[in-house]
């Protein structure tokens, strides 16, 4: 027995590799029953690989058994691949037994659909609803929607899991349409809709009555899968901009296309996923969510897709050299927080700093941003050089000589060169 459930955790730890969306921040769940796990505060370890994936969560499939055969899917229906299936008391065992050995601080769940979405969507509001309810378990959870799903389960789910999230897979609904025809976004959107609904309608609530259950305290997220379809920079980031205003998204996670197996409508690449593209998709995603960017200043016609030898921040300052310098002592807090190297604490602490005097150069290294990036692009008390003696691209060559100069110094960096 215990030979076959350390079979299926191989085969369903394994499948669920790709879902790179289970961040487990934001929850606010407490243990006020006497009961295991706290999702709030220090309850939940925030471990991450070197590519940004969170590794604290016990992440499994319900199952590999799935009836669409979506061509970038490992457990596509026509891949030829060993299939399992956990029970719902497998799981739930699994998760406590995993969390009292301080292996982990929550559950991912997510499972391919077997039979249909709600066959297979009640089975997971089973398992979350027997982990809160019979064995008190406050941890966090991540619990996967399935498309199509009855509004009925969604609204049971959001009662016991903190955060939900469903992928929307391909940028685009042409891409989504070559790769995945059985799919659509729409069906996607519609329980994005109803759980966004739903939170609002329990916050409602909440502020009238003190006893109203929590309703997915984390929010929602998705994931978007690039490099599988020939998307541009500018389709991703567009998509997910009008998914974060239209459904008020936690996060939107961009996983880069891991080849699984030959099909003739995908591309052919190596067997990495574009790390630095997903990264670079990252930066821009940080920039319209706290930096006060829109889509139309980081990608536009002109410039579709993002630059890889720098970051999307300093791209923009590099292509409106019109804008700096950005005096430092004068400039409003959103302008400083558009200067390269300038981060959002960094800026708030430049704003608070000058009310007490001018800022000199000894005072900004002070604070903490990325001074020799910074510089080419701001004014200060004792500025050397004025932005006009320099030109976009002999500032882009001295940042990077000046980045590549610090990664070699690194003796550990060096050794990775081999």
């Amino acid at each position: 027995m215990f030979d076959r459930i350390r079979e299926k955790l191989g085969i369903l730890a394994d499948a669920a590799k790709y879902d790179v969306s289970c961040s487990s921040s934001g929850s606010n769940r407490k243990n006020e029953n006497k009961g295991l796990g706290d999702a709030h505060g220090t309850g939940i370890c925030h471990t991450y690989t070197e590519d940004g994936r969170c590794v604290s969560l016990l992440k499994i499939l319900l199952t590999n058994h799935c009836i669409f055969d979506c061509a970038f899917c490992v457990s596509r229906r026509s891949n030829d691949i060993k299939r399992a299936a956990f029970t719902v008391e497998e799981v739930v065992e699994l998760t406590m037994n995993f969390y009292r050995r301080n292996y982990i601080e929550g559950l991912f769940l997510s499972s391919g659909i077997f039979k249909n979405a709600d066959y297979t969507m009640e089975r997971l509001v089973r398992i979350v609803k027997k982990l809160r309810n019979e064995e008190r378990f406050n941890g966090y959870i991540h619990l996967k929607t399935i498309p199509g799903a009855s509004e009925e389960l969604l609204k049971e789910a959001g009662l016991y899991a903190d955060r939900m999230s469903i992928n929307l897979e391909m940028p685009t609904e042409t891409g989504l349409k070559l790769l995945a025809p059985e799919k659509s976004h729409a069906e996607v959107k519609k329980p994005l809709q109803y759980i966004q609904e739903s939170i609002t309608q329990f916050s409602d609530e909440k502020a009238l009555i003190k006893s109203v259950p929590k309703f997915v305290p984390a929010g929602q997220s998705t994931q978007i899968v690039i490099g599988a379809t020939p998307d541009t920079d500018q389709e991703i980031m567009h998509t997910a901009n009008a998914f974060y205003k239209s459904f008020s998204l936690k996060r939107v996670y961009y996983s880069g296309y891991i080849p699984i197996s030959y099909d003739e409508r995908l591309p052919i690449i190596g067997t990495q996923p574009p790390l630095i593209r997903e990264n670079r998709l990252y930066q821009a995603d940080w920039l319209l969510r706290f930096y006060g960017f829109n889509v139309q200043e980081i990608l536009n016609d002109t410039y579709p897709n993002l630059e890889v030898d720098v970051d999307p921040k300093l791209s923009w300052a590099l292509r409106n050299l019109d804008q700096f310098p950005v005096d430092v002592n004068t400039a409003d807090y959103r302008m400083i927080l558009r200067v390269p190297g300038i981060g959002v604490a960094s800026a708030l602490k430049i704003v608070q700093a000058r009310k007490f005097g001018r800022l000199y150069q000894d005072n900004l290294k002070k604070i903490g941003l990325s001074f020799n990036k910074a510089k080419h692009f701001i004014r200060y008390a004792d500025s050397p050089v004025q932005l006009k003696d320099h030109e976009a691209g002999h500032i882009k060559g001295v940042i990077l000589a000046d980045g590549q100069s610090k990664y070699l110094k690194n003796p550990f960096n060096q050794l990775s060169l081999f």
